[in-house]
């Protein structure tokens, strides 16, 4: 698998760099988090969603609908799982990380995904990058020896325990593993028995990667 940077154009088709916003206060509270040695995830940050920055983003970004800011930061170096959401998620890089991604087009019967047709880019520290409603993603891969680390803009709710009771009817239903988070699971990717396996081929890995970043 070629790794590109995040600015090439054959990104445009996941998703875009989010510019004219300031997002300088929300990285340095980032940075002061500490990294651990797994993966962490927080859907909604009370800190984070008291800056300025959110209210701004929530209302031109996310068109006054309601937003969500949080976090995922820690260690990670293999695809392991895609998941999807029906909107936008914006990621605001904290340190420089890669991410794996895949078109929501590309999605077969059952839940299938081809890892063959995934793509890897890398995201430079102090970028924001929006990833499209289409566009398969996960956990980034660390870059740096002390982890990756981002913000994370969502729609409200997004990554929470699903109510009680919802019973699957369908392929996709049962790929819904919380709300507004569809994900679909490696053999070899360490997920929870409830996720179900739909990935094939290669578990890529960042030892994988052939930079081809110009």
């Amino acid at each position: 698998m070629k790794l590109y940077d995040i600015r090439d154009p054959r990104f445009a088709v996941y998703g875009r760099i989010v510019e004219g916003y300031d997002f300088s206060e929300l990285i340095s509270i980032m940075k002061k988090k500490t990294i651990p040695d797994a993966i962490a995830y927080v859907a909604s940050d009370p800190e984070l969603e008291s800056l300025p920055v959110f209210r701004k983003f929530e209302d031109h970004f996310y068109g006054q609908s309601a937003a969500e800011l949080g976090y995922c930061m820690g260690h990670n170096d293999r695809l392991n799982g895609l998941e999807y959401h029906r909107g936008s998620e914006v990621n605001v890089a904290a340190a420089d990380y890669i991410v794996m991604v895949g078109k929501l087009q590309d999605l077969e019967p059952g839940m299938r995904y081809d890892t063959e047709k995934a793509e890897a880019f890398y995201v430079t520290e102090g970028m924001a990058v929006e990833f499209y409603a289409t566009t398969l993603h996960y956990c980034a891969c660390n870059v740096r020896e002390e982890g990756y680390a981002h913000a994370t803009f969502l729609p409200r709710g997004t990554n929470t325990p699903l109510d009680p009771g919802f019973k699957a009817v369908t392929d996709e239903d049962r790929a819904l593993i919380a709300k507004n988070k569809w994900l679909i699971a490696h053999p070899d990717g360490g997920q929870d028995e409830a996720v179900p396996i739909g990935l094939y081929g290669p578990n890529w890995t960042i030892a994988d990667l052939e930079d081809n970043r110009s």
